[in-house]
């Protein structure tokens, strides 16, 4: 079988690549205000150190939540602070035992130029045990 590339633009640019950035934080309590202020503070984290300053190149994000967190939507965050047309899901984590509780994490998918080593991935608040790794780095 034999694909052809078709440059209908100026085929001297650089290649555009989906790219994942994730993040994650937690919350002390499972209230709306708790769940949707701690997520913009993640997203705008994750933007901010992404310089991703318009939401266009954004091509979905995933959201999920432990399961002890039932009060919001955690893509209610993301509505607030603009983001109207980026297409946002919600979904639960895998309930495993022993497991960080009171968790909401973030996958942002973004079309980019850059490389997926220059992503910058956020871990804030209780979630830092995570990945200490990347902590470090932030």
């Amino acid at each position: 079988m034999c694909f052809t590339f078709v440059c209908y633009t100026n085929c001297m640019e650089k290649a555009y690549w989906l790219r994942g950035i994730r993040g994650a934080t937690t919350v002390t309590e499972d209230t709306p205000e708790a769940i949707l202020d701690a997520t913009a503070e993640l997203l705008k984290a994750m933007l901010e150190a992404n310089d991703i300053a318009d939401f266009e190149p954004i091509g979905s994000i995933f959201f999920t939540t432990t399961p002890d967190l039932t009060s919001a939507f955690p893509a209610e965050a993301a509505r607030r602070i603009g983001m109207t047309t980026v297409p946002l899901m919600c979904n639960q984590e895998i309930p495993v035992p022993d497991k960080l509780p009171l968790a909401i994490r973030i996958m942002l998918q973004l079309n980019t130029q850059k490389s997926q080593a220059d992503m910058k991935h956020i871990y804030l608040r209780g979630a830092t045990v995570l990945r200490p790794d990347l902590v470090s780095a932030q």
